[in-house]
Parts: structure tokens; C-alpha cells; sequence
């Protein structure tokens, strides 16, 4: 299976600073870039490298706290996720066992970052009340599996669909769960931009996970509420498609899009397209699977106070 990608994240046109970041983790070669680096484009290598054991990562992180803290806890989660898969972190020793899926991997990293962003929060008077949203896929076998804390989302695109893989994890969602507002309704709510669960919010987690098994030509999109506020899914699939597969090219009008339509929030979205004779030609439906169901990490006791 090949892998082509582009990322790109954008302050906006009303913030100050960007609390936005990104992922791509080539686990085989340890590779990596981030939002956070230096480099606008990405390195050569990870543009397109054909995918192998034990497979690759793809991550949004959305930050909050203002000021310094929004983009230190989105930092930390990047650095901690990567630090945990590569098994560079010096505390913990990290690493994905070869024996254990990816996806796991992801949700222990994803369980340590918000115990070091908690902990950073609460010893730095400078990041209190800090935490960011984590929206990952494991790439492995043949599928995608999410990781999903927060309200940054991920759509897959096959053909003419497109479908969200995630599932917020915010008031407004949970009002149209219970039926008390329509998605039209929550699109425009006066809620609608508080969450549930945040990276480092809370000393427990429960990452929503779901499993999408992928197709020749499918692509994901990953992406921050600063686009998904502004464009829907089929806005998102319509820049895409007109832009004749240059996902850089589709990068930069996803985001130009959402600062014509205000640019309130930071932008970041992540592209990535999936080919190879591994992989089904099959035009079936997406499905989006939820094999692991909903785990706490650090404890058992629910808390969804909402965040802002």
C-alpha cells in the first residue's frame, strides 16, 4: 500500500497565534513532520513512501487555554504521541510492541499525553486550565483506526462519498443524540464549540475508536473545527475533487475557503490518498466499524464536564 500525503495548518484571519498542530509519523523509517517544525512542505520522504510494518500515523491536535497554553498542550500531545511510538521518551521508554495492534499503541500514547498535559497544567500556573483534542489514524492492514478525543474530525472520500469517521465528542452532539436539536440546528448553536473531553482537561479519558477498512484511491481527511465549522463534509469532498488530486493544491483551497467564510479559528487539515495492489478496487459503501467500543483510560468513573 502507498501513501500520499500533504498537511497545512493556518493562524486564521482573527487569532494571534496558532494552537493548532499535526502528525505525520512514518513508523517504519522513523520519519516525521509536524506542524510545529520549520518546514512548511513536507520532507521529501513523506510525501509518498509505500507503507510497511509497523505501519504510519496521521494526527490533528487543536489547542485551548489562550495565549501560551493552547499551544503547548497541542505540542505536547504531537511531541508525547510521537516520543511514545518511536519509544524515544526517556520516562516511559515507549514503542509499539510488534505483538500489540498499532491502534492500541495509539490509544496507550493518546492516555499518556493527557496525563502529561494534566500534569503540566497543574504544575505551570502559566498553562492552567489547558488541554487539546487528538483526532489520530493508525494506518495498518489494510484499514484506518481512529482515535478520537475531542471535536477535530476525520472524513474518508471514496468517489463521490463522503462520510465523517469520527464522532464529536461535544454538548451539541450529544443535543442531537437525544434528539433535542436537528445537525442542521447544532451547525449554528451558541454551544456549539464546547466539549466534552480534552486532552490534559481531566485526569481520566475515554477515546472513542472506530475501525474503516480502506479501498483503492480512498482518502482521509483530518482536520480542526476551524475548517469542519465551515465547510461541510460535501464542501470538503467538492474543493477536493476540483483540484485533480494535488492534495497540496486541495491543502491550501480547504483552508483559503474557510478565511474567505471568516477565518475565526486556526485551520489545519491533513491529506492523505491510499493506492496499491494491496488494497480492494472495491467501490462498496464506506463503512465506519466500532469493534473496540468505548474504554476509559486512568479510572472508571464517567466525567463529561463540558469544556470550552
Amino acid at each position: 500500500m502507498k501513501i500520499e500525503l500533504h498537511a497545512q495548518t493556518d493562524v486564521g484571519r482573527i487569532r494571534q497565534g496558532n494552537e493548532d498542530n499535526f502528525l505525520v509519523l512514518d513508523l517504519t523509517a522513523a520519519r516525521s513532520w509536524s506542524g510545529a517544525s520549520q518546514e512548511s512542505e513536507p520532507p521529501l520522504a513523506l510525501r509518498e513512501f509505500e507503507l510497511s510494518e509497523p505501519g504510519a500515523v496521521l494526527m490533528v491536535s487543536d489547542g485551548m487555554g489562550g495565549a501560551l497554553a493552547g499551544d503547548v498542550a497541542s505540542r505536547m500531545a504531537v511531541e508525547t504521541v510521537r516520543e511514545m511510538l518511536l519509544g524515544s521518551n526517556e520516562e516511559t521508554g515507549g514503542g509499539c510492541d510488534p505483538d500489540v495492534p498499532l491502534v492500541e499503541c495509539l490509544r496507550n500514547a493518546a492516555g499518556y499525553a493527557n496525563y502529561a498535559i494534566h500534569r503540566k497544567s497543574l504544575e505551570d500556573s502559566r498553562c492552567q486550565g489547558m488541554g487539546a483534542t487528538l483526532t489520530a489514524a493508525a494506518v495498518s492492514d489494510s484499514a484506518l483506526d481512529f482515535v478520537q478525543v475531542g471535536d477535530s474530525r476525520a472524513y474518508i472520500i471514496r468517489g463521490d462519498e463522503i462520510k465523517q469517521a469520527t464522532k464529536d465528542q461535544s454538548l451539541v452532539q450529544q443535543l442531537v443524540d437525544v434528539g433535542q436539536i436537528s445537525e442542521e440546528e447544532a451547525e449554528s448553536h451558541m454551544f456549539r464549540n464546547v466539549i466534552l473531553q480534552a486532552l490534559g482537561a481531566q485526569s481520566e479519558l475515554a477515546p472513542i475508536m472506530s475501525h474503516v477498512p480502506l479501498r483503492r484511491g480512498d482518502i482521509v481527511v483530518l482536520c480542526s473545527d476551524g475548517l469542519s465549522g465551515k465547510l461541510r463534509g460535501e464542501e470538503i469532498r467538492d474543493v477536493i475533487a476540483g483540484c485533480d488530486g494535488d492534495l497540496a493544491e486541495a491543502c491550501k483551497q480547504l483552508i483559503e475557503e474557510a478565511n474567505r467564510r471568516g477565518g475565526e479559528d486556526n485551520i489545519t487539515v491533513v491529506l492523505a490518498r491510499f493506492t496499491g495492489d494491496d488494497l480492494s478496487a472495491s467501490a462498496d459503501p464506506i463503512t465506519i466499524e466500532h469493534p473496540y467500543g468505548e474504554r476509559r483510560l486512568q479510572g472508571d468513573e464517567d466525567d463529561t464536564t463540558p469544556i470550552n
